[in-house]
């Protein structure tokens, strides 16, 4: 008849069996994630550098900070992605499925509620790029005149006649505004 004793040492026994095999099963998987995140890490940094360097050239120096972004946006979609293939190596493609439909969602809800802002980054990107607004020009805009001091992916400061700064939201500059001796331009860039 087996005592307390034997039953303790065959429970520890088959425990130890039980992990030993899902370490051995599990250890090819940990390798092949291994490898894979080393191969996205250099992989993204060389599509980052590419992405840099492409958006470097259609910018000037000046609006390093809509090439910044946009690397950072790609980085951040790619970085997501390896993150999702590396839990379906690991044998967790479920967590994989559920984790991208849950940030389809979260993502959903946030650029609904932060679509002012994101109508004001766009904005930002057009002003920035248009050869009529730029900083040292005299416009009038949404009530204001005086001279554009900075313009910022989501405002842009002008300098009043007075001394005095007015800070608007791009989105309100981007919508109507009229360069001193020019007619009035509109976002769509017609007169």
């Amino acid at each position: 008849m087996a005592g307390p004793a034997d039953f303790l040492l065959d429970l520890v026994q088959e425990t130890l069996t039980t992990f030993q095999q899902g370490v051995l099963d599990t250890f090819p998987r940990l390798v092949m994630g291994l490898v894979f995140l080393t191969l996205s890490y250099v992989g993204i940094k060389i599509v980052l550098k590419l992405a840099h360097s492409a958006l470097d050239a259609l910018y000037p120096e000046e609006q390093d900070l809509i090439v910044s972004l946009g690397v950072t946006v790609i980085g951040v979609f790619l970085w997501f992605a390896a993150g999702l293939a590396l839990l379906k190596i690991l044998g967790m493609g479920d967590v994989a499925a559920s984790l991208g439909t849950a940030t389809g969602f979260i993502a959903l809800g946030v650029s609904y509620a932060l679509s002012g802002m994101i109508a004001d980054t766009v904005a930002g990107v057009y002003l920035l790029r248009d050869p009529d607004f730029n900083p040292g020009y005299r416009v009038t805009t949404d009530g204001f005149t005086g001279e554009v001091r900075s313009i910022g992916l989501r405002k842009s400061r002008i300098q009043l006649e007075n001394g005095d700064v007015v800070v608007l939201a791009n989105g309100t500059v981007e919508k109507k505004w009229t360069r001193e001796g020019d007619e009035t331009v509109d976002a769509a860039g017609t007169n």
